[in-house]
C-alpha cells in the first residue's frame, strides 16, 4: 500500500472511530436524559388538583378549599370564543400540527432575532401541546434537554390524547394570576362571574395572561394589559374567528375588575367556612384540598347574617355600657396622617366604618377622614359618652361611621367576645354559626373551642335527670340555706342565691325558673350526681365531668356549640342529635362519598306507584323519656313567661330557655329555642376576666337571643311544642304541667314557704319534703368560698 493511500485509511480508520465513540456518546446522553422520562398515557386520566367548592343549602358559594385555586371546566362547558382567544395567542395552528408546529417555531426564531436586538422578551414558540407536555409533565428548566423532552412528550401527547381532551388539559391546568389556575378559577377571581358569562373583551384578557401574568396586571399595569389584550382581539379577527366590528367594539372597553380575588361573595360566614374546612380535613383528609368536590353544607345565609349582625351588636352595646376606652391612636396633624391613620383599618365586617383623626375638641367634636379627607362633626351623645370615659383631644385617630345624617357616630372596637350557634333540633343541622366579633381580628372560634362553665345553663340537665328518677314538675324542694363538706377537710361550702334570699318550699318548675341554686344543690344530692354526670355525657354536653355537687351549678366546662345540641334534645322529643356543618359531599363524576344522613329509607327510590309514602324514623338515639323532654321544655318556656328571660316574651311566640351566669360575672350564657331552632349565646372575654357588677346571662346574652330570632323566625308559623301522645295533664297551681301515666297529682294542695333562714332540708322522690332532725340548729349562710356560688 502506497503512503497516500496509508494515510486515506488511517483517516478513514479514525473518522469511523470518532463517528462511532461520539454515536455512543450521543447514545449514552440519550439514554440518560431520556431514561425518566414520563409516559404520556398517565395522562389519560390526568385531572389537576382543584378546590373543593361549598354551598350553603340554598346554593349560595360560600367557600373554597385548594392548594391551588383551580375550577375544573370541561372542554364542551367552554365558550368557543374563549378557546378560540387563547388559540389566537398560543397557538393558532393547534388543530393542524401534530404535537411540535414547525412554521411556528420558525415564525418565532425570526421574531427573536429582532426582539434580540431590540432587548425585548424572546418568543418560546412551544405549541400548546408542547405547554401541557411542560406544566403537567416536566420542569421550567431553561435547558436544551428539557426543550428535546417536551417536543417528543408532544408529538406522544397527541398519539394518545384528541384535540380538546388537550385543550382541555391546559385550559385547566394553566397559572393566569390572581390565584388562578385554569380558565374558571381565573373569570370568577377576575370578573366575579362563570366563563359562560365572559364578553369577548374579557376572555381576550384572560387570553392575554400565559405570557405572563404579572406583566399585564389589570390594575398595577393596566395600559399594557390593555394592550395586549387587544392584540389578540387583532389576533382573532385577522384569523376570522371574530368580525373586525366586533373586535372593534371589544377594544373600546374598559378593563373592569374585581379589587381583588375572592372566594366568595357572601362574606359573613368566615367562622362558619372555617369549621367546615376543620372538619372536612378530619373526614377527607388532604383531598379536600384537591378533590375538586362539591360540598353542600347546612348554612342558612339568611340566618347566618342574622346572626353576625345580632352578635356583633350585642357586643358593642355591651362595650358601649363600660364607657369609651379611648383612642387607638394618636398623631401630629401634619402632611403624612393619614397613611399612620390607614395602617389600622376597622373590622372587615364593619365596611362603614372610616379612620379619622380629631381636629377640634372643644365644644362641637370635628374629625377629618383618613381616606377622603372629609370634614363633619360627631353627633353629641357620642360626644357625651367619649367625655364620662377618657375623652377626647386633637390629634386621637378613632373610628367613626356616618350617621346617614350629616355627622359622624364614634366607633369602638369591643374587647369582650362571644359566640352564637343555631340548630336545627329535629336533623341537628348547624343554620348558623359566628364564633366571635370579627373573625378578620382574630379566627378563634369560640363557639366550637371555647371551653367555659356554663353557670345555671346547665340545670335543665339536672332537672331532666330528676325528672327521669321519679321527679314530676309539681315535686317540691326547698329553697333555703345549705352547707355542705367542702373539698378539703374542714371546708364547709354553702352555695347562694343570686339575689341572696331564699323562698322556702318551691315546685322544680319555679326553681328553674328562677334558677335557684340552693335548692338545685339539693336536688342534684338527692338524686345523685352519677346520674347526672351520664346524662350529660348522653347529652354530648361533656365528655367526661367530676360526680360533685358544684357541677349542678355549671362548674363544668363545655363549649356553646356543645350545650346548644344538648337543648335540641328537649325541642325534639328526647334525641340526641348529631349536629354538623357538611350535608352532603360529591366528588368529580357526582358520586356521594359523605352524607350526614345515615338513616335507611327503603323504597325512596321506588317511584310515586300509589302506596304509601316511606317512613322515616326519626335520627338520633332516644336519651331521655319524650315526657321528660317536653317537661323540661315546658318548665323552660316558664324562664320566659315568668323568669329570668321575661324579655324574651317580646318574640311573641313559643320560646324557651335558660339563662346562665358564672361566678363574678366572668361568662354570660343564654340557650333558647322555638320549635323550630335552637341558639345559643355566649359572652366573655378571652382571658376570662370578669365581665362588670350585673353583666348577667339576662342582660348580656337575652337581648342577642331576640335580635336574632326576631330575624330567625321571620315567616315561620308560631307553632306550640308537640307534646307526646301518651303525656298527662294536670293543673298545678295555674299552670298546665305534663306527667306520665300515673304520676299525675289528683289533687295538689298548697305548700307555705316557711319564714326566715331555713334548716338543711331532704328531697325525696314523692314531693315530700322533710327538716333537719328535731331540735337541729338551723345552719345559716356562710361567705361563699367555692368558685361557683352565685350563680344565675
Amino acid at each position: 500500500m502506497k503512503p497516500p493511500e496509508r494515510w486515506v485509511a488511517i483517516l478513514g480508520v479514525a473518522a469511523l472511530s470518532a463517528i462511532a465513540v461520539a454515536g455512543f456518546a450521543v447514545a449514552i446522553y440519550a439514554a440518560w436524559l431520556f431514561h425518566d422520562m414520563p409516559d404520556a398515557g398517565d395522562l389519560v386520566d390526568y385531572r389537576p388538583p382543584t378546590a373543593t367548592r361549598a354551598y350553603a343549602w340554598d346554593g349560595t358559594l360560600i367557600g373554597e378549599f385548594s392548594r391551588e385555586r383551580r375550577i375544573y371546566v370541561p372542554y364542551d362547558a367552554m365558550p368557543p370564543q374563549l378557546v378560540q382567544a387563547f388559540m389566537a395567542a398560543e397557538d393558532r395552528n393547534f388543530f393542524h400540527h401534530g404535537g411540535v408546529d414547525p412554521m411556528g417555531l420558525g415564525r418565532a426564531m425570526i421574531k427573536n432575532v429582532m426582539n434580540a436586538a431590540r432587548g425585548r422578551r424572546l418568543e418560546g414558540g412551544s405549541t400548546i401541546t408542547q405547554q401541557v407536555a411542560k406544566n403537567v409533565l416536566l420542569t421550567s428548566d431553561a435547558t436544551i434537554g428539557r426543550k428535546l423532552k417536551e417536543a417528543i412528550l408532544a408529538q406522544r401527547l397527541e398519539q394518545t390524547l384528541d384535540k380538546p381532551q388537550i385543550l382541555e388539559l391546559y385550559l385547566n391546568e394553566i397559572w393566569l394570576g390572581y390565584r388562578s389556575y385554569g380558565v374558571g378559577a381565573a373569570a370568577y377571581n377576575y370578573f366575579g362571574k362563570s366563563i359562560s358569562d365572559l364578553t369577548l373583551a374579557e376572555s381576550a384578557y384572560l387570553a392575554s395572561l400565559p405570557k405572563g401574568p404579572d406583566n399585564y396586571h389589570p390594575i398595577r399595569r393596566k395600559a399594557a394589559a390593555i394592550a395586549r389584550r387587544n392584540w389578540v382581539l387583532d389576533q382573532m379577527a385577522d384569523i376570522g374567528w371574530v368580525s373586525r366590528a366586533d373586535a372593534e367594539a371589544a377594544k373600546r372597553e374598559d378593563l373592569k375588575v374585581q379589587q381583588a380575588p375572592t372566594r366568595a361573595k357572601y362574606r359573613d360566614a368566615d367562622y362558619f367556612v372555617e369549621e367546615v374546612r376543620r372538619r372536612g380535613l378530619a373526614t377527607l383528609g388532604q383531598r379536600l384540598n384537591e378533590g375538586g368536590y362539591y360540598m353542600r353544607t347546612t348554612l342558612d345565609p339568611r340566618l347566618q347574617t342574622a346572626a353576625r349582625v345580632a352578635l356583633m351588636r350585642g357586643l358593642e352595646r355591651y362595650d358601649r355600657r363600660h364607657g369609651w376606652r379611648g383612642a387607638w391612636g394618636r398623631v401630629n396633624i401634619a402632611p403624612g396622617w393619614e397613611e399612620v391613620a390607614k395602617q389600622n383599618s376597622p373590622p372587615s365586617e364593619r365596611r362603614g366604618w372610616r379612620a379619622a383623626v380629631v381636629t377640634e375638641a372643644q365644644g362641637p367634636v370635628r374629625v377629618q377622614l383618613a381616606d377622603s379627607g372629609e370634614t363633619g362633626t360627631i353627633v353629641s351623645a357620642d360626644v357625651a359618652w367619649a367625655r364620662a370615659g377618657r375623652g377626647l383631644s386633637v390629634g386621637d385617630l378613632i373610628f367613626v361611621e356616618p350617621d346617614g345624617k350629616g355627622a359622624y357616630n364614634l366607633r369602638q372596637v369591643p374587647i369582650v367576645n362571644g359566640a352564637l350557634v343555631a340548630i336545627e333540633p329535629h336533623s341537628g343541622r348547624v343554620l348558623a354559626m359566628v364564633g366571635g366579633y370579627s373573625f378578620s381580628l382574630s379566627s378563634f372560634n369560640r363557639a366550637t373551642q371555647a371551653m367555659r362553665q356554663p353557670g345555671s345553663a346547665f340545670k335543665p340537665i339536672v332537672y331532666a335527670t330528676a325528672l327521669e328518677n321519679g321527679y314530676t314538675p309539681a315535686s317540691v324542694v326547698m329553697d333555703s340555706p345549705i352547707s355542705l363538706p367542702g373539698a378539703k377537710p374542714g371546708e364547709v361550702w354553702t352555695p347562694e342565691n343570686y339575689n341572696r334570699k331564699f323562698y322556702g318550699a318551691l315546685t322544680l318548675r319555679r326553681g328553674l325558673e328562677l334558677s335557684r341554686n340552693t335548692m338545685t344543690v339539693r336536688l342534684a344530692r338527692a338524686v345523685g350526681m352519677r346520674k347526672i354526670r351520664d346524662m350529660a355525657i348522653k347529652l354530648g354536653v361533656t365528655d367526661d365531668m367530676a360526680p360533685v355537687l358544684s357541677m349542678s351549678l355549671g362548674a363544668g366546662e363545655t363549649t356553646p356549640f356543645r350545650l346548644t345540641a344538648a337543648y335540641a334534645s328537649f325541642v325534639n322529643g328526647g334525641r340526641r342529635i348529631e349536629p354538623h356543618l357538611i350535608e352532603l359531599v360529591e366528588d368529580r363524576e357526582g358520586e356521594v362519598i359523605f352524607r350526614a344522613d345515615r338513616r335507611d329509607c327503603p323504597r325512596c327510590d321506588a317511584g310515586f306507584s300509589g302506596e304509601e309514602s316511606p317512613r322515616i324514623p326519626p335520627g338520633g338515639e332516644q336519651v331521655m323519656d319524650p315526657i321528660t323532654a317536653y317537661q323540661i321544655t315546658s318548665m323552660l318556656q316558664g324562664v320566659v313567661q315568668r323568669g329570668t328571660a321575661a324579655s324574651a316574651s317580646v318574640l311573641g311566640r313559643p320560646v324557651g330557655g335558660k339563662t346562665g351566669t358564672t361566678n363574678e360575672y366572668r361568662s354570660a350564657w343564654f340557650v333558647g329555642f322555638s320549635p323550630q331552632i335552637v341558639a345559643g349565646i355566649f359572652v366573655g372575654f378571652d382571658d376570662n376576666r370578669k365581665l362588670g357588677e350585673g353583666e348577667t346571662g339576662t342582660t348580656a346574652a337575652v337581648p342577642i337571643f331576640i335580635d336574632f330570632m326576631q330575624e330567625a323566625t321571620k315567616g315561620l308559623p308560631k307553632t306550640e311544642f308537640k307534646a307526646p301522645k301518651n303525656a298527662k295533664f294536670a293543673t298545678v297551681r295555674g299552670i298546665r304541667e305534663a306527667f306520665r301515666p300515673g304520676t299525675e297529682p289528683r289533687e295538689v294542695a298548697p305548700v307555705l314557704a316557711p319564714a326566715g333562714p331555713q334548716p338543711y332540708t331532704e328531697v325525696w322522690p314523692d314531693g315530700q319534703v322533710t327538716g333537719a332532725p328535731s331540735g337541729a340548729a338551723a345552719v345559716q349562710p356562710k361567705k361563699q368560698t367555692d368558685e361557683m356560688s352565685g350563680l344565675y
